[in-house]
């Protein structure tokens, strides 16, 4: 007799029943916004609301237009042309991708600000005696920010664009030079109208990541909603207000999704060639070649080199003053809470992607890919979401306690380690979900038809027959929410238990105080481990190209 668990039934109320949980924090907002009243909406319509949207709205076109033109650029150079040097930029121009915003903006606020090395070299070269005797671009701005997050966010563009790149027909180039096209003529008509799919989802993951930055923002004193949440909430306790400002940016979220999504319905003309798939490289020489390489160049060195460097300096300069004990106590707890969130999110995912393949309703898949918009809502809004329900819970619990047998309960849920985690598993379910959905894909039918008619159950076919042809997308995705969780700042701050730190929050503690050279080991830290999915994504493109690539 199979057990329970077995049957599409208990697989569809498991799914389902994982993705209501994981939900739960967006149905706290949506009450808590409706408890608020109208003249807080109000309020913050005539005061804060019109300095987001500006901010906002400015943000996501200059990142999404940096971006688009780096992106698009250096992946055209480094998938269509041959120059010295291009074979190692094919892999440098993802380093920028271990960077988070944060942590990048630190690093050129203490080089470019009035004090730092750069303003104060000027002065003593010119003889300028202070800031009213010359003119410097500020670098805590809206320019500055965009300049920052496009440094850092390009990769998600170019790599997308280089997979698409090699991968479409050379037989159209071919047949559009014979027409006479130039290079940059094809490139225009032909391989960037073949490759704009892919690359609006590149410029759709930047503009999400901007949406969801916090800790630039908040260096560079850019009001955006992100920072208007944590302060709403942190500043003036006003969680109405938090909760309404939430829902207006998971509205504006949620719209831009759709409208990406259906922009990519529409545009299904991809062509791959079953006679030849392998481009033909434009060989470059002379000072095309030397443009190449330092264009190529250009976002490496201020998108990594040049911060990496800063930072390996400084933290060779401050190293005596660092605190070991506290060092490795917030390393520590990085790694406990991300290797804690990784496998549980790879638990996860795994059994919600198998219950929505299992299941044959709609139902199930929607509730499945709700909990995948997660990861494109920012850390304040879970981390918000999150702690309104296990708050109530905690003392509604601890009301009762006192009531019933005179003693305090206290906040067993609230500011402990399960809530953050779990405000982890919200936000990053999604890229274990996805990566488990993918894997499920390659997987055809017949695999579990056969293995049904051995006389397994789901359980057995999931674990004897999927996990070991999976097991590499499985290892991708706990890597990358292992990364994710090390990198992640607003939820942290948000739901850290009291005397509880990371390398993140610590980091951007230092440099609120503006101790950045010490903050530098923290920050370098977090860098480290940022290569790794770096490594892993060159990789796996290196070996999913043709092998003369």
């Amino acid at each position: 007799m199979k057990s329970p668990i077995h049957s599409s039934g208990s697989w569809n109320l498991f799914t389902l029943s994982l993705a209501l949980l994981f939900a739960l924090p967006f149905f706290s907002l949506l009450v808590t916004a409706g408890s608020g009243g109208e003249n807080v909406w109000r309020h913050l319509l005539s005061t804060v609301m019109p300095g987001y949207l500006k901010n906002t709205f400015w943000l996501m076109v200059g990142v999404g237009s940096g971006t688009l033109f780096l992106g698009v650029s250096t992946s055209w150079l480094i998938s269509m042309t041959e120059f010295p040097g291009r074979r190692m930029m094919e892999w440098a121009l993802l380093l920028p991708l271990a960077f988070p915003g944060y942590i990048i903006a630190m690093v050129y606020v203490e080089l470019l600000e009035y004090s730092g090395p750069v303003q104060a070299q000027l002065r003593l070269w010119f003889g300028w005696q202070n800031s009213q005797n010359y003119w410097f671009p500020r670098i805590a701005s809206v320019g500055g920010a965009i300049t920052m997050l496009s440094l850092v966010l390009y990769p998600y563009v170019y790599l997308l664009a280089r997979t698409t790149f090699l991968q479409q027909s050379a037989t159209l180039l071919e047949a559009s030079r014979m027409l006479g096209k130039s290079t940059r003529k094809s490139f225009l008509l032909i391989a960037l109208p073949l490759a704009r799919p892919a690359i609006a989802v590149g410029v759709s993951l930047a503009m999400m990541e901007t949406l969801a930055d916090f800790g630039t923002m908040q260096l560079f004193a850019v009001q955006t909603f992100t920072t208007g949440i944590y302060h709403t909430w942190f500043g003036t306790y006003n969680a109405p207000g938090a909760a309404q400002l939430s829902l207006s940016l998971l509205i504006f979220i949620s719209f831009f999704i759709f409208l990406e999504r259906y922009s990519r319905k529409q545009q299904r003309f991809h062509t791959q060639s079953s006679i030849q798939t392998t481009q033909t490289r434009y060989r470059l020489s002379g000072i095309r070649a030397v443009l190449a390489l330092s264009f190529c160049l250009f976002p490496v060195v201020f998108g990594f080199a040049l911060p990496a460097g800063l930072l390996i300096q400084w933290a060779a300069e401050s190293w005596r003053g660092v605190i070991l004990d506290r060092f490795f106590s917030d390393a520590g707890n990085s790694l406990i809470l991300a290797g804690i969130t990784a496998l549980l999110g790879v638990f996860f995912g795994l059994l919600m992607a198998f219950g929505s393949r299992l299941s044959k309703r709609r139902r199930v898949h929607w509730a499945a890919r709700l909990v995948s918009l997660g990861y494109a809502f920012p850390g304040p809004v879970v981390a918000l979401g999150v702690l309104l329900p296990f708050a109530w819970f905690d003392r509604t619990m601890n009301a009762w306690m006192e009531s019933t047998f005179g003693v305090s309960s206290g906040y067993f849920l609230s500011g402990t380690l399960f809530i953050l985690v779990f405000a982890y598993l919200v936000r990053f379910l999604a890229l274990a979900y996805g990566t488990a959905e993918t894997g499920f894909g390659r997987i055809t039918s017949e695999i579990e038809d056969a293995s049904r008619s051995l006389g397994k159950n789901s359980w057995q076919t999931l674990k004897r027959v999927h996990l070991p042809l999976i097991r590499g997308s499985m290892l991708a995705a706990g890597l990358l929410v292992f990364v994710d969780v090390m990198k992640e700042l607003p939820a942290t701050l948000m739901l850290q238990p009291f005397n509880f730190s990371t390398l993140a929050t610590r980091a951007y503690g230092y440099a609120t105080e503006e101790l950045l050279k010490e903050s530098s080991l923290w920050c370098l830290t977090i860098v480290i481990v940022g290569l790794f999915p770096v490594v892993y994504l060159n990789r796996h493109l290196r070996e999913s190209t043709p092998q003369n690539y």
